[in-house]
């Protein structure tokens, strides 16, 4: 799965989001997003997380090896 694929996944879950998706190693493999979103207002933290991945749905350990999540809500 590539940035841009992620970053597309991200924003059908997450359209009015502002996405930030980042390659960590170089490799295509290890990457790490950071998705503001008022969705994620009056959601704990872990739901937030556990929300960004269900946009992957199976895809999570098989074409998404790695991905490092960090959520906030704008302001």
């Amino acid at each position: 799965m590539t940035a841009e694929e992620i970053e597309k996944t991200l924003r059908a879950a997450f359209p009015d989001a502002e996405i930030v998706v980042e390659d960590l190693a170089g490799d295509g493999d290890h990457f790490a997003c950071e998705v503001v979103s008022e969705a994620f207002r009056g959601v704990p933290r872990v739901k937030q997380h556990k929300l960004v991945y269900e946009a992957f749905g199976d895809r999570v350990g098989t074409e998404l090896h790695a991905l490092a999540v960090k959520t906030r809500i704008p302001g």
